[in-house]
């Protein structure tokens, strides 16, 4: 199925926090998934836009909360704040200061494990939250809310330029020969987790409807589909301006990138293959640092709002679908479903995904050995 959207762009964020974190290489943009990837803490530190000469801290009238969300989120979130911090106003007379990064959701991860003190989350992957809890920096169970700690959804979608002129319909048409791919590295970004997931998914649905469901079957769409794959960026965003600049004839990505790029004018065309994963993107306040700023009140405050309509209707703008079911009813004909649309739970949950996707020696680590590292 196809359906035509539009794309705002997506600019990554510098962080406004002068925090000293670990710097270690700089990878690149290229191919090479065996190029060494930046650390986490240097990325985070390298999209500084101001500083701060001390660690927020609540003080009198105003209160600094510091963000570590994944690139994509930046666009949302730049309309989401101005609103909480006039709502906050009202409701308690206090100023709110924000300082923001935003980078791919896996180096967000490890960037606050590293000791970038992020007050909240908002990530790609659950995986990625799930780290930040084994290392005890999430103490609360984060999941605790009717959403399940979830703010966002979306579903992996192609995006192919203007008229469509390879034809593209479905995952299958990625491994042509001459058609040239995008998709982000999934070892630094988590959408790029949720790209490989609709492949795999769907080649495991496709030999289910013909009869029996076989992972080598999945696993050889896969193989195909790495084998035209032009760059691996580092994150969605910038897998994003790799395809801006005219390079690839097809990108995988979320919905609401796609959707958000051609509202801001692209010259693209949304394909939803009959198969692919609906994608959740959860949230999470980080127990230590809120505990060490003093701010709790106010994170929790923010947290909330974004469950908020105000805020889920800004979401659902930039082409998310929203948490909320009276949002998502309201933006419901702005979106086609696929009848083969599945979740994580169809690939046996993150933790089968990870061990078996993911793992050292698993499938895409097999792939990437038998297509040549990009």
């Amino acid at each position: 199925m196809k359906n035509f959207k539009s794309l705002g762009l997506i600019t990554a964020t510098l962080f406004t926090a002068s925090i000293a974190l670990t710097a270690c290489g700089s990878g690149s943009g290229t191919k090479s998934a065996s190029s060494p990837a930046p650390s986490a803490a240097a990325t985070a530190a390298a999209t500084t836009t101001a500083a701060a000469s001390t660690t927020p801290k609540a003080d009198g009238g105003k209160v600094t909360l510091t963000i570590g969300a994944y690139s994509i989120l930046k666009d949302s979130l730049d309309q989401i704040i101005p609103k909480f911090k006039e709502d906050w106003k009202k409701k308690t007379g206090q100023t709110v200061e924000f300082q923001e990064s935003y980078v791919a959701s896996g180096s967000q991860a490890t960037a606050i494990i590293q000791g970038f003190e992020a007050d909240i989350a908002p990530l790609s992957l659950e995986g990625d939250i799930q780290k930040i809890v084994e290392k005890g920096l999430i103490t609360h169970d984060w999941k605790n809310n009717k959403y399940k700690g979830f703010i966002t959804g979306s579903i992996a979608a192609i995006g192919v330029r203007e008229g469509n002129p390879k034809g593209i319909k479905d995952w299958s048409d990625l491994t042509k020969p001459g058609v040239e791919v995008l998709i982000p590295n999934p070892s630094t970004s988590g959408g790029a987790k949720w790209d490989i997931n609709a492949v795999y998914g769907a080649g495991l649905k496709t030999s289910e409807a013909a009869g029996k469901q076989d992972p080598a079957v999945a696993k050889d769409l896969l193989s195909k589909i790495y084998k035209n794959i032009k760059v691996l960026d580092k994150s969605g965003a910038d897998s994003l301006t790799t395809f801006d600049k005219g390079v690839g004839d097809a990108i995988i990505t979320y919905e609401n990138e796609l959707v958000a790029r051609i509202q801001s004018g692209k010259k693209y065309v949304e394909v939803i293959p009959p198969y692919t994963t609906s994608i959740e993107n959860p949230v999470a306040l980080i127990d230590k640092y809120v505990d060490k700023h003093g701010n709790r009140e106010v994170a929790q405050g923010f947290l909330d709002y974004l469950y908020t309509p105000e805020a889920q209707k800004v979401f659902a703008d930039k082409g998310f679908r929203s948490v909320l079911p009276e949002v998502a009813k309201q933006y419901e004909k702005n979106y086609t479903t696929p009848a083969g649309l599945f979740n994580i739970e169809y690939l046996g949950g993150w933790d089968k995904v990870n061990k078996e996707l993911y793992g050292k020696g698993a499938i895409w680590e097999t792939i990437l050995a038998e297509g040549g590292a990009k």
